[in-house]
């Protein structure tokens, strides 16, 4: 994604890169290009399904952050300043245009200090009628950064000085440092995005009277108003969601003019919905490669697509340095031993169906950089005859039953635990074989559905936790040990192992405030030799990124298919 941009800017520092150096469009051809109005006298409208249950329309908060799709729910509800599309470009959303340094609106510094202005479109309003404003952005920046509110605090806020309000619809925020993705200001609502406008003239008010009660404001679900293509209509917990197009869309209504999603769960009966007619797209929520393969087998009216891509992210171990139990879970050569034991190519070829290929880094191999870092992959063949000679010389033996026990007799024994996911379900009972044909006494523990949201079952975790994390640049920022979830932040954070090193935060902080490529490229890969010599977090496979499309559905992009909900439309 980046990799491109790198190319088109040139200045003040040498070969620059920033986060949305493509050339603006010009705001006629944007609009023109984006406004889609339904011609048919007949409502146009379409079933979508989402395979989790909402506890908020809000990806940023959502605490457990691990309920499927509700990313890809808000950005149907709610628009940035911002988007980041479908080939990994920054585009201009609700503001007149994305701040490069060519256009002006992005300006570097001798000093290292930057700016980058902005100016809301004009017409842009939220969904009951009143203007999107510079307040807005304000209010949306101050509740991001309140460390009272139980979500992640963006890193773009360590490099951020001030933010200046010219008028109602044009701010500048001065920066402190560089910072890579200063374009993503009040942009999601995942990825590098930040301070995602909030209704101040809704919210303002509760948020100062009552912080303990604010995510519990009904506003966040079947009152919710945002400012993106469609507005919620009806919402029936467990059930589903209708959405109804926005008239006042800012980029021109939605061709679609109501669109149902519906809440399915159970994997059956979204199959049988689908092949019925009555789910037409799936545009997001974790679905297994192998299970949307069988559905498109039988599936006549409709197609699969298959995006394997840095954003679609990998599943990876982490483990515990914190509390660990037992102890020699932080001994680094008790850790290459556990990789070693791990066939992640057979991981890749039958739980994936050969389509990603095993996780040996954080960089996926689709990335740009991936070229310029994989020479600092440090690579560990399987090889479990080599993984217990490097047991062994930590002091066990095998028994009888070809475990490994200590010099007391203590049975060598790890946790490795996931959420209830099938494929995190299967990666798990498949790590805990392999372990166990090593000789380590390997115990699978699943986090039940009802503690799904509760961040300390994943920070709390013994041993070894197997969750899906961003596999790109931009997610490695949640290793950083300011990231690490503890009681005193409520367990928000995603580094799940609370791994705190002082050179790999010094190396985290580096890497956003460089931008020229070559020096960024060179730090980049040593983050990722760092990753794969400490094994701070072990990689098992990429992850593919199924959808299911019916055949009379258009412009549904493969890769992040809600990035464009206005221009959906049917046939």
């Amino acid at each position: 994604m980046r990799a491109a941009r790198h190319r088109a800017v040139v200045g003040l520092v040498a070969v620059l890169f920033l986060a949305a150096c493509a050339a603006p469009q010009a705001p006629g051809a944007a609009q023109a290009d984006r406004s889609g109005t339904a011609t048919s006298s007949a409502p146009k409208r379409l079933t979508a399904a989402l395979t989790g249950d909402p506890p908020t329309f809000s990806y940023r908060f959502n605490p457990g952050g691990v309920v499927p799709g509700i990313d890809r729910l808000e950005e149907f509800l709610n628009s940035g300043l911002t988007v980041e599309d479908d080939q990994g470009l920054r585009r201009a959303q609700l503001a007149e245009g994305v701040p490069t340094v060519e256009n002006g609106l992005w300006k570097l510094f001798p000093d290292g200090r930057m700016e980058t202005t902005w100016t809301i479109t004009s017409g842009a309003t939220w969904h009951d009628g009143a203007p999107l404003t510079t307040d807005d952005l304000l209010f949306a920046a101050e509740v991001e950064q309140d460390r009272e509110m139980p979500l992640v605090r963006s890193i773009a806020f360590d490099s951020v000085d001030r933010i200046e309000v010219t008028d109602a619809r044009t701010l500048t925020i001065q920066w402190s440092r560089p910072f890579i993705w200063a374009d993503a200001a009040f942009s999601g609502p995942a990825g590098v995005g930040f301070a995602f406008p909030l209704p101040q003239h809704l919210l303002q008010r509760p948020y100062a009277e009552n912080k303990a009660g604010f995510l519990d404001l009904p506003y966040w679900t079947h009152e919710f108003v945002g400012t993106g293509p469609y507005q919620v209509k009806e919402f029936v917990p467990a059930s589903h969601i209708i959405l109804t197009a926005n008239d006042r869309y800012a980029l021109g209504r939605p061709r679609i003019d109501e669109i149902e999603l519906k809440i399915i769960p159970d994997w059956e009966t979204l199959a049988a919905n689908v092949l019925a007619g009555e789910v037409e797209v799936t545009p997001g929520g974790r679905i297994t490669l192998e299970w949307a393969a069988q559905v498109r087998d039988q599936w006549r009216d409709g197609h699969m697509e298959v995006a394997v891509s840095a954003t679609q992210g990998w599943f990876a171990l982490f483990p515990q340095f914190l509390t660990p139990n037992p102890p020699i879970v932080t001994n680094l050569q008790f850790r290459r031993a556990l990789v070693h034991a791990i066939d992640r190519q057979q991981l890749a070829d039958n739980l994936m169906g050969s389509a990603v290929p095993p996780a040996l880094s954080a960089i996926a191999p689709s990335d740009p950089e991936y070229r310029a870092i994989e020479g600092n992959i440090v690579r560990y063949d399987f090889d479990p005859r080599r993984a217990m000679e490097m047991i062994e010389n930590l002091g066990y033996s095998r028994g009888p039953d070809g475990l490994f026990r200590d010099a007391g007799g203590q049975q060598l024994s790890v946790e490795v635990r996931t959420i209830v996911a099938e494929t995190q379900q299967k990666l798990m009972l498949s790590t805990v074989d392999f372990w166990k044909q090593a000789g380590i006494n390997a115990e699978p523990a699943t986090i039940p559905l009802q503690l799904a949201r509760d961040s300390e079952q994943y920070a709390t975790h013994p041993g070894f936790l197997i969750v899906r994390n961003p596999a790109h640049v931009r997610g490695l920022s949640g290793l950083h040990s300011s990231r690490s979830p503890v009681p005193e932040n409520r367990f928000t954070g995603n580094n799940y192992g609370r791994y705190k090193s002082e050179e790999f935060d010094r190396l985290l902080d580096t890497l956003f405030v460089t931008i020229p490529m070559q020096e960024e490229m060179q730090i980049l890969g040593q983050i990722v030799r760092h990753m794969t010599e400490n094994l701070n977090v072990i990689g098992l496979v990429f992850n593919p990124d199924p959808i299911l499309v019916s055949n009379r559905v258009q412009n549904v992009p493969v890769r992040r298919p809600t990035w464009n909900t206005h221009e959906w439309d049917v046939r």
